[in-house]
């Protein structure tokens, strides 16, 4: 009965009002990620960031993103390249077969077993270590 009377202004309302507390509640989960993801700043800094940004939210959030917006793209860009270079490198050796080192200790073992030429032992290791 309460929902029938309300009209379409007042929905539209509500629903911006859903979508600013939402945007809001993100902004805050972004502040707190970046602020304990951040390992150059020390755990008393933390917790004054935390305490204002609890005591005087839209303010705390708002100075924290003037102060500290373009240090969080930098630290959210160094945290991607170094989780795509980790990505990159556990690709690369389980391509490989593992590393550099237990490559040539493989085609060493293959080569003393016999089971390689002199020539095809020369030519694999001359192209893992190309490849390292």
């Amino acid at each position: 009965m309460f929902a029938a009377e309300w009209g379409t202004g007042e929905v539209f309302l509500s629903m911006v009002y859903f979508f600013l507390i939402f945007i809001w509640i993100m902004l805050l989960f972004q502040v707190f990620i970046d602020l304990f993801s951040d390992r150059e700043t020390n755990g008393f800094a933390k917790f004054l960031w935390v305490l204002f940004v609890l005591v005087l939210p839209y303010l705390g959030v708002f100075i924290y993103l003037i102060v500290r917006g373009g240090g969080m793209a930098e630290r959210r860009m160094a945290a991607a390249q170094a989780q795509q270079k980790a990505m990159d490198s556990y690709i690369r050796e389980t391509a490989t077969g593992g590393s550099p080192a237990e490559q040539l200790k493989q085609l060493s073992d293959l080569h003393d077993a016999g089971k390689l030429s002199d020539e095809e032992f020369a030519s694999a290791k001359a192209k893992i270590v190309s490849n390292a």
